[in-house]
């Protein structure tokens, strides 16, 4: 955990090993692509903090916050897609049309699926307009282990599991161990 919270704010993304089999910890850090590594490091040691205090005796543990994502295991799992931990939330007002914002959503999030895995940061935050005075807000985002293929993939199933969990609601997110989606109705990114 220290070694990923030095490493991490620097470029986003960390991960590493520490220890010998069968006692050998793995850990996956990931901040948001849009966080500056001032906010990165805050929510690096939050998180360290937070996971050390609910999961003191376990194995394996994922934790997320808006900026961050940390996650440790006796497994080593770098390069595979995480298709085990996953949260879902949203935003519990509905929309007005929810077959026509269903389908904007999920234009835009499909047109970021493909920005963010092709980009070196695998991330990717987009919008469009909804009409005179509504914006659509969104982002994409994958672990920087995976190969670009696999985060496609990823957000692709992310992307396809929004009618199951956020159906015309106006705004929605997939955690996920390997890759994130979000979208909402008010600007949420950093700048």
């Amino acid at each position: 955990m220290a070694s990923l919270s030095t490493q991490v704010p620097l470029t986003g993304f960390g991960l590493g090993s520490f220890g010998r089999s069968p006692d050998r910890a793995n850990g996956l850090a990931l901040c948001r692509g849009d966080v500056s590594s001032t906010d990165c490091k805050t929510c690096i040691n939050g998180a360290t903090s937070e996971i050390r205090r609910l999961c003191p005796y376990s194995e394996q543990a994922i934790i997320w916050y808006d900026h961050c994502l940390l996650s440790y295991s006796d497994v080593k799992f770098f390069g595979q897609i995480d298709t085990s931990n996953k949260v879902y939330l949203l935003n519990v007002k509905s929309v007005d049309d929810p077959k026509t914002f269903n389908h904007q959503v999920g234009e835009l999030l499909t047109g970021l699926s493909w920005e963010a895995s092709h980009s070196p940061l695998m991330f990717a935050k987009g919008e469009v307009e909804l009409g005179e005075s509504k914006k659509l807000y969104g982002f994409t985002q994958c672990t920087r282990d995976l190969s670009y293929s696999d985060c496609k993939k990823c957000l692709e199933s992310a992307i396809s599991e929004l009618p199951s969990c956020c159906d015309g609601k106006e705004g929605g997110r997939v955690l996920g161990g390997s890759c994130n989606i979000r979208y909402e109705l008010y600007p949420f990114l950093d700048v």
